[in-house]
């Protein structure tokens, strides 16, 4: 029976590419736009300040597929990043530090250097 499904592989990567990808740039549009409306308003100059803006950066691009093997590769190290320098000194446990998305964000974007794009991105084309 999965062997029906494995040959949809390709197309389900590149849905979860975007759909990652969406959620990524949403946090950099809150942290440097407002949107959606948070209390965090970081300078733009500030370690919070480009995160947003690899974040907004990088998850445009893994979004259209254009170099997304170098994108996740910057993602996933700003998100090893700020878990360890943000979440971690909180608490051991991700439950109780506020890291889980943080862990999924970069284990996603470290599995998106390996997979690559999927089957439809702007390097394809």
């Amino acid at each position: 029976m999965f062997d029906r499904v494995s040959k949809y592989s390709p197309q389900v990567l590149c849905a979860l590419r975007v759909v990652v990808a969406l959620l990524f740039v949403m946090h950099g549009t809150q942290k440097l736009l407002g949107f959606p409306a948070t209390e965090m308003q970081p300078p733009l100059m500030s370690l919070f300040g480009l995160a947003g803006i690899i974040e907004i950066v990088t998850g445009l691009m893994m979004l259209v597929g254009f170099y997304t093997r170098p994108a996740a590769f910057v993602a996933s190290g700003t998100m090893a990043v700020a878990y360890f320098m943000i979440h971690a000194p909180m608490s051991l446990y991700p439950a109780n530090n506020g890291g889980e998305v943080v862990i999924f964000f970069c284990f996603v974007f470290f599995y998106l250097v390996f997979a690559g794009p999927g089957a439809w991105s702007v390097n394809r084309k």
